[in-house]
């Protein structure tokens, strides 16, 4: 066998023994939203192809106040700072794998002054000394022959992307938590100012309790049961006006500041229920209108070029490094023809036996992919059901309203009858005090419903995306992420 046909038979099997990824690959697939069934969910929804919600969504709960406190939140919560920490983390590794991808050249210069020994004098003199005078510059550069560094910034680009929008989607979550804590507080107050009416009722009817007792009409235990309902309504205020202090201090914490910031807040106007309607096109679209969505999205497209990137390492890679400079012990002869020097030296590497490092790298960016698909997958999954479950409760909560508007309309029509009643000289004013206390149940029972509604109106506007619109958020951005 001659020499070139023992080199190709050599050749072919080295390249035989090189380290390969056959039989590794992925298994996630990402769901077809158009696939995931909606309509029995969204049967009696006002459908509409404007329907999504604006960017101040909030707005259309009708106080003012609220859009100020979400402006302050937005300026000043740690939870924005935190976000905003993290995709300016992941905008400086996209930069930092852009630049890796780019010739590096640098410059040296350097003097050093010996005195040699007489051991190490050739002349045996010792007592000798000597300057080295050097100056030059080292090229290296990286050929991407596969595509492999591009990939890796790509992959960091893509997470980068899935950061930012992380932003707006902590944007829409921390106005989301400030809408429902503001309509938190505008509900303790009502509980707070119910639980005072009860109490003045209740101490009413211990005041008439006790005129009956020193009448001999009532007995000492008919007097002792309106004394513990008097205390019971006592307790009831003291946990009130502890509910409505929670609500302001929970408030203030969302807004960034502390918890003296809660006593300064007014007293929330009510709140009104925004328009139940969602768009026609609402599994398709939702892609791009959630931004937990198009984060997720993000981070699958990323995880495919961190499987590309790791591939290429299983290719031949070429590198070419120069250096060229001058070099002298004497000053005068720095820059002369005898001391300069270059060095030019191509390389290519082919990986052939690693242990299986290679393999195992790709086999968890492959798990990496799958782990990424299976998250984008249930936030879809969890996104549709967070709309159905917000309509299905909004819908029931509706007709909750109506049947305890009723029975607190009826509450109140008995209470006029009565003090009418009383007024006239027929009744007692003890019955008054009862037929009242029927009248504070149901405004509380409303109170509380009407409550519930604005905070799922608030969900329905978060479900929905809360105004975000993937197509509004710039491709590559900040402007230093370039090739």
């Amino acid at each position: 066998m001659n020499t070139r046909a023992f080199s190709l038979v050599l050749m072919a099997m080295t390249l035989a023994g090189c380290a390969n990824y056959s039989g590794l690959d992925t298994q996630g697939k990402r769901l077809d939203a158009n696939t995931l069934q909606t309509g029995k969910s969204l049967s009696g929804v006002s459908l509409s192809s404007a329907a999504w919600p604006a960017a101040d969504w909030w707005k259309s709960l009708g106080d003012p106040e609220l859009d100020g406190l979400i402006q302050e939140a937005l300026q000043h919560s740690p939870d924005m700072q935190v976000a905003s920490a993290r995709a300016h983390q992941a905008e400086a590794a996209a930069y930092a794998a852009n630049a890796a991808r780019m010739p590096t050249l640098d410059a040296s210069a350097g003097v050093s002054r010996s005195r040699l020994a007489k051991d190490q004098d050739p002349r045996g003199e010792g007592d000798a000394y000597s300057t080295v005078r050097n100056i030059g510059a080292s090229f290296n550069y990286n050929f991407d022959l596969w595509g492999g560094q591009r990939a890796a910034w790509e992959a960091a680009l893509g997470q980068a992307r899935a950061a930012e929008v992380d932003q707006q989607a902590a944007r829409l979550t921390l106005a989301a938590n400030v809408a429902k804590a503001y309509s938190d507080l505008g509900q303790a107050h009502i509980v707070r100012d119910l639980a005072a009416d009860d109490l003045k009722r209740t101490r009413q009817m211990l005041d008439l309790s006790k005129r009956r007792l020193s009448s001999g009409i009532d007995s000492e235990y008919q007097y002792q049961q309106t004394e513990s309902l008097e205390a019971s309504s006592q307790s009831q205020l003291i946990d009130a006006e502890k509910q409505l202090q929670s609500a302001k201090i929970a408030l203030a914490v969302l807004l960034g500041k502390g918890p003296d910031r809660g006593n300064e807040l007014a007293r929330p106007n009510v709140l009104k229920p925004a328009a139940v309607a969602v768009p026609s096109v609402l599994p398709a679209e939702l892609l791009g209108r959630r931004p937990d969505l198009v984060a997720a999205r993000w981070r699958v497209e990323a995880a495919s070029k961190d499987i590309a990137a790791s591939k290429t390492r299983f290719y031949p890679n070429l590198n070419l490094s120069a250096s060229a400079g001058a070099e002298s012990l004497l000053g005068d002869a720095m820059f002369g023809s005898a001391s300069r020097f270059f060095n030019i030296a191509p390389t290519i590497s082919l990986p052939i036996f690693d242990g299986g490092r290679l393999r195992a790298d790709l086999d968890a960016r492959d798990a990496d992919y799958d782990l990424a698909v299976a998250q984008y997958n249930k936030t879809l999954v969890q996104a549709l059901g967070d709309i159905g479950t917000t309509l299905s409760q909004l819908r029931d909560t509706g007709r909750q309203i109506q049947a305890q508007q009723h029975a607190a309309d009826i509450a109140q029509q008995s209470y006029d009858t009565g003090v009418q009643r009383y007024s006239s000289g027929i009744g007692n004013y003890l019955d008054v005090l009862s037929i009242e206390q029927q009248l504070l149940q149901a405004q509380r029972q409303l109170a509380s419903l009407n409550a519930a509604q604005i905070d799922l109106s608030i969900q329905l506007m978060q479900a929905l995306g809360g105004g975000f619109n993937a197509n509004n958020v710039a491709a590559t951005t900040p402007a230093h992420r370039t090739e």
